[in-house]
């Protein structure tokens, strides 16, 4: 799995590509592309990446991904297995800024719309109560003409970009966009092993081995295009899948403090309240 530039000529030159998939599983790699993604899930479970950020997501997930932000969202094991019955619906929206005719968003009465498509550089996830409030329009915009495709988006961009700051959460803690292809390959493949490996017992060694560099330098590499150390991201990764795991399944928190990777329950609950603001006790009975 490797972070990929996707920019192809198709979705430049029509500004708005819109499409519906139904699939065994979303993203296969860790990728970023020129056009800004809006992206609502209808069906499908899993861990997001999106910049620095790491969450687990659910049915009704609505986010905006600014250009060059790299981002995968990766189904929960299930989805993977050959023969599996379950499938991924959700709705792409690709589009580039000047897909309204170029300076639209300078205009003061598109002043909101602009501010949100700065903020997507960060990635912004949207609460279900909106996706659930707009899913008729979200739907909808696939059955339309090119060209009510572009005023159906341009609402819905207005729309979004009038919500409170309450109905939406910036993703990315930092500026994470890629200009540049460095080492794309190495980062993936990293990513790629943890998410596969994160219930075993995964040392700093092995992914240096699997990144092919000495442990300093790959903690190096790895801070600089994450942002966290690899300790801290391999914690988010089994937390989030944790999280997940106490919405999910009926099994005794012990019992998913092991399944994850972690050999100590003290130490799990006290990355658990670290990352996700409260005991896993207290989180299963919120929800």
């Amino acid at each position: 799995m490797k972070l990929v530039l996707k920019n192809t000529e198709n979705f430049v030159n029509k500004r708005v590509n819109i499409l519906k998939k139904e699939v065994p599983c979303l993203d296969s790699s860790w990728h970023y592309h020129s056009q800004y993604e809006l992206l609502y899930i209808s069906k499908s479970s899993g861990i997001r990446f999106v910049g620095d950020n790491v969450s687990h997501f659910f049915p009704g997930e609505l986010v905006l991904v600014g250009p060059y932000l790299p981002h995968l969202w990766r189904n929960d094991e299930s989805y993977y297995k050959k023969d599996g019955s379950l499938m991924v619906k959700t709705i792409v929206m690709k589009f580039t800024k000047n897909f309204m005719g170029e300076g639209t968003f300078g205009n003061p009465e598109f002043a909101e719309i602009d501010k949100l498509l700065e903020q997507s550089k960060f990635g912004v996830s949207f609460r279900k109560k909106i996706s659930r409030e707009m899913h008729d329009e979200l739907i909808a915009i696939l059955d339309l003409s090119k060209g009510e495709q572009s005023i159906s988006l341009l609402s819905i961009l207005f729309r979004l970009s009038l919500c409170k700051e309450e109905d939406k959460k910036i993703l990315s803690s930092t500026d994470m966009r890629q200009f540049s292809t460095e080492n794309p390959d190495r980062l993936d493949t990293v990513i790629k092993y943890i998410s596969d490996n994160y219930k075993s017992e995964i040392s700093l060694g092995d992914v240096a081995n699997i990144a092919c560099m000495t442990t300093n330098s790959f903690c190096r590499f790895f801070k600089k295009m994450t942002n966290k150390s690899f300790t801290e991201f391999l914690n988010e990764v089994r937390i989030r899948n944790a999280a997940r795991m106490l919405v999910q399944e009926n099994l005794p928190i012990s019992e998913i403090c092991y399944m994850v990777g972690y050999k100590s329950i003290p130490n799990f609950n006290k990355q658990f309240k670290q990352i996700i603001g409260s005991t896993p006790k207290s989180y299963r009975y919120k929800l």
